[in-house]
């Protein structure tokens, strides 16, 4: 028999003429398409007072987020047995569009360099906070409300690469940064709204 949970009507004789089940909508997912993240930059870091800070329509693609706990594994006698160990953020990627205003490129670039600058060769030179407090990202409904948000802290760019350049494609061109957290938190109540 088939689970009603997954379909309307359990049984095939009675549902429309070709006699299969009707699929329940109560089980709809969430888009990977219907998503928004927000951060905003530390203070001090943008040059230019005048760019918004928030680059959230630029970003067209974020990587999973997650956190893993690390095995500690204790052998006795012919047994092998597991305890959890220390718990470490996995890496963050987002790919932004490379867009003309609001200077994406060069405002993520300030953000990475604040960190290193390779120019000087000094780390955090100017003593600047290069630790964001946090970054969002919202996951929507159909109707473009935040549904659920997977929120992490202390978020700073580790990398910062240009998408390759390549007249034979007809993409826009993007900018991909790597982020590191401290840790992270999933809600089904966002505190974070949706632009």
């Amino acid at each position: 028999m088939v689970d009603t949970a997954f379909y309307v009507n359990a049984n095939r004789k009675n549902v429309g003429n070709a006699g299969l089940p009707t699929i329940s909508v109560g089980l709809d997912s969430i888009r990977a398409y219907q998503f928004e993240i927000h951060f905003a930059f530390p203070e001090n870091v943008l040059t230019d007072p005048s760019i918004p800070s928030n680059f959230t329509l630029a970003a067209k693609q974020v990587t999973a987020v997650g956190m893993t706990v690390e095995d500690i594994e204790v052998n006795r006698v012919n047994d092998k047995v597991f305890y959890p160990g220390k718990a470490s953020p996995e890496e963050l990627t987002v790919t932004f569009d490379n867009l003309y205003d609001p200077k994406v490129a060069a405002q993520l670039w300030e953000w990475f360099r604040s960190i290193y600058n390779p120019m000087t060769g000094e780390f955090n030179e100017t003593k600047k906070t290069f630790k964001a407090n946090y970054a969002s990202v919202l996951q929507l409904d159909a109707q473009g409300q935040p549904l659920q948000e997977t929120k992490v802290y202390g978020i700073y760019p580790k990398s910062w690469k240009t998408a390759e350049f390549n007249y034979s494609t007809n993409e826009f061109h993007t900018i991909e940064v790597a982020f590191r957290y401290d840790f992270m938190e999933q809600t089904s109540q966002p505190t974070t709204t949706s632009e």
